[in-house]
């Protein structure tokens, strides 16, 4: 018997069963994969860390409209290319892709519907499309937005999600859609009527410098990313280390520039509550 020569371990080989992919998503923040079922049941928030996810337009909608009750505005406008803009692709072939990977038309939606049975107005920016960035159409959308809002006496809330800015695409024409936005929100205000501005992340630039900056009440999800320029930008420009946090919403927070900070899950009562309280101001 050869006790000696035997190893002191035994390897089992056992054959892996290959686990279907798209089940789990890896957070982007703490790096935890997490089961997609249990990631969409809570409203895309990381369950360990609280990470907001990234929504798109309509899911974002479904978050805060009452079932059933969204009626969609200026659905099939889309961009032109004023300036015939020439990159490694057309800016009409970006347009075209972006448009089938996303199902949107531009990187705005907008129209009416019941927030806990109060009817009010809605624009959502996508950052799936270009960035989320501001060109003419998505101008154009959020301008006709606050109009309505203005004539109905109706309360908006604008959901901002955009990483891009004003479209260099469309150069000037892009750039005087910050105007415009503002324009349309100086009669709006001028009404007394509310209106709540909500930043995710990302939300910077153009964006950041009109209609998403001029809230009544600006409310921002956690860890949400909030400026002009990116961090890397502007350490590079004044030659000095940015403090920890720069440009996250409870940096903001800290220093005044928003008035709250809201988990995603609670968003739509505490939207509704605002409604109220500003409404009855």
């Amino acid at each position: 018997m050869a006790l000696f020569g035997k190893p002191k371990y035994t390897i089992v080989r056992v054959k892996r069963k290959d686990i279907p992919e798209g089940l789990w998503t890896k957070c982007q923040d703490c790096g935890q994969p997490i089961y997609n079922k249990t990631l969409e049941e809570s409203f895309k928030v990381c369950p360990k860390c609280d990470y907001h996810f990234v929504l798109d337009a309509y899911k974002r909608i479904d978050l805060l409209i009452d079932k059933g009750t969204f009626k969609e505005h200026d659905a099939q406008m889309s961009s032109l290319d004023p300036l015939e803009f020439r990159g490694p692709k057309s800016y009409l072939e970006k347009i075209a892709k972006d448009q089938e990977i996303t199902g949107l038309k531009e990187a705005a939606v907008a129209g009416e519907g019941l927030l806990d049975s109060e009817r009010i107005m809605l624009a959502v920016t996508d950052s799936r499309f270009i960035m989320g960035s501001m060109g003419s159409v998505v101008g154009e959308k959020i301008t006709r937005a606050i109009e309505r809002a203005t004539e109905q006496r109706l309360p908006v809330i604008i959901v901002s999600g955009s990483g891009g800015g004003a479209r260099m695409q469309e150069g000037m024409f892009s750039l005087m859609q910050m105007a415009k936005t503002s324009a349309a929100l100086y009669y709006y205000h001028k009404a007394k009527l509310p209106y709540i501005s909500v930043l995710t992340n990302p939300t910077m630039a153009g964006v950041m410098a009109s209609f998403a900056g001029l809230g009544d009440v600006i409310v921002a999800e956690p860890k949400a990313l909030i400026g002009f320029t990116g961090p890397r930008v502007i350490e590079q420009t004044i030659r000095q280390k940015l403090p920890e946090g720069f440009q996250s919403s409870e940096f903001l927070l800290e220093h005044g520039l928003i008035d709250m900070i809201v988990h995603r899950k609670n968003l739509k009562s505490t939207l509704s509550q605002l409604i109220d309280y500003l409404s009855c101001s």
